[in-house]
């Protein structure tokens, strides 16, 4: 009896990672579309970019509130209830995109899937530590749940193009995601979850996620987490921008210099699980944090066409730094506070997203329109981020924390 329960707990763990996967998969293809649905948007409804870009801004806030204010219900309800609530508000919230016709209306539906996102990500970030049996795992597949992410990031954009090459509507896409979506919660109800830990007579509410906030270990794993998405958005957002006429011999790299970012970045990230299971996860963080940099510094040194080259290339190394940093900001907590520092690392990394290009944009304005300029303080957040990871190899502030919640939380004994 004792090795049918040992074995229909490895089971259940497997499934439950490949739900996870399933959900990152399906969230990224709504998420990361959004740049490909913004041309449609504004031709139908003759609406200027700042007006367009809400439906980039408005999701990205979304999330960013959910996580701050909500990460705490994968603490208080578990993981599972959390997930498959998340779930349910996507699944309705996406269909409805087939019953109206109005900007207000898609704009209204995209914040409310932000929202959704934010509550489900929360729950499934918290729920990797428990399935998970070491902070060393923990971080291995966090790469991998990632990598799924950007396979989604290449599939949206595919479907949506597809659709308008047939005369479809883009919104058909939402009703794809909430079907998959639907599916993921039939398999989600059926699975036994680990139970969540909860220490006793804690008290898990909003006020405890804020408190949270001062740990220099979640407040500097946070700004980790923003300063890499403002580098990575500075890609899928403003590239075309950047290398819009390009005519050179690098024509066809031009050409389709986003998907090969969007490839490049989910295949390294199915590379990152295998590489963070087998080294060191300061070097390679620092490594490859400097390999972005020689990207952008490159790019801005040597013209267009080193840029053609160099900016789509930068994904293959950013795909192992979000994984990381998130997985090991998370890993440096209790499991029972995994939802609010999770809540907290999706804020900033929302907001990373929101507000980074905006900068980006403003400052490209100022300098009439340029591009180049924007991507110039992309280059500094660049230079931040590797000075942080060069600190955190030298000085390692979090191997005794990591070390003991090995010990504590995972049970893994002492060398």
């Amino acid at each position: 009896m004792g090795n049918t329960d040992n074995i229909q707990g490895i089971t259940n763990i497997k499934l439950i990672k490949w739900l996870t996967y399933m959900m990152f998969l399906m969230f990224a293809m709504t998420t990361d579309a959004v740049g490909v649905i913004i041309p449609e948007v504004m031709k139908t409804f003759d609406l200027s970019m700042t007006a367009a870009g809400l439906l980039h801004y408005g999701p990205m806030t979304a999330i960013a509130l959910a996580g701050i204010f909500l990460g705490f219900l994968a603490d208080k309800l578990g993981r599972k209830k959390t997930i498959i609530l998340g779930l349910l508000l996507f699944v309705v919230n996406s269909y409805l995109f087939i019953i109206g016709n109005a900007f207000a209306f898609f704009l209204t539906l995209m914040v409310i899937s932000g929202a959704a996102i934010g509550i489900f990500k929360t729950g499934a970030l918290a729920l990797i530590g428990d399935i998970t049996k070491s902070t060393k795992e923990h971080t291995s597949t966090m790469n991998a749940v990632e990598g799924f992410f950007g396979v989604g990031a290449i599939i949206g954009p595919f479907i949506v193009s597809y659709f308008l090459t047939q005369g479809v509507d883009w919104k058909w896409l939402y009703v794809v995601a909430a079907s998959l979506c639907v599916v993921l919660i039939l398999i989600a109800v059926k699975v036994k979850y680990p139970e969540t830990q909860k220490k006793s007579g804690e008290a898990i509410n909003i006020r405890r996620t804020f408190a949270m906030i001062k740990d220099p270990y979640a407040f500097g794993f946070s700004m980790g987490a923003f300063l890499y998405v403002s580098v990575e958005a500075a890609i899928y957002v403003w590239m075309p921008t950047l290398i819009k006429g390009y005519d050179g011999s690098l024509l066809f790299i031009a050409t389709y210099a986003l998907p090969i970012f969007f490839i490049l970045r989910a295949g390294g990230r199915f590379l990152g699980a295998w590489m963070m299971s087998r080294f060191n996860w300061a070097v390679v963080l620092s490594l490859f944090s400097f390999a972005i940099l020689v990207c952008f510094v490159g790019s801005m040194l040597f013209g267009v066409e080193a840029t053609v080259f160099l900016l789509p290339l930068s994904g293959l190394f950013m795909s192992v730094i979000y994984p990381t940093i998130n997985s090991k900001g998370i890993s440096c907590f209790p499991k029972s506070s995994h939802g609010a520092v999770a809540g907290v690392i999706l804020f900033f990394t929302a907001a990373g997203a929101a507000l980074g290009p905006l900068a980006m944009g403003a400052i490209s304005d100022a300098f009439g329109s340029d591009a180049k300029y924007g991507f110039m303080l992309a280059t500094v957040f660049a230079v931040i981020l590797f000075a942080g990871t060069v600190y955190n190899l030298i000085v390692d502030p979090t191997k005794k924390r990591l070390q003991d919640l090995d010990l504590s939380e995972y049970m893994i004994e002492k060398a």
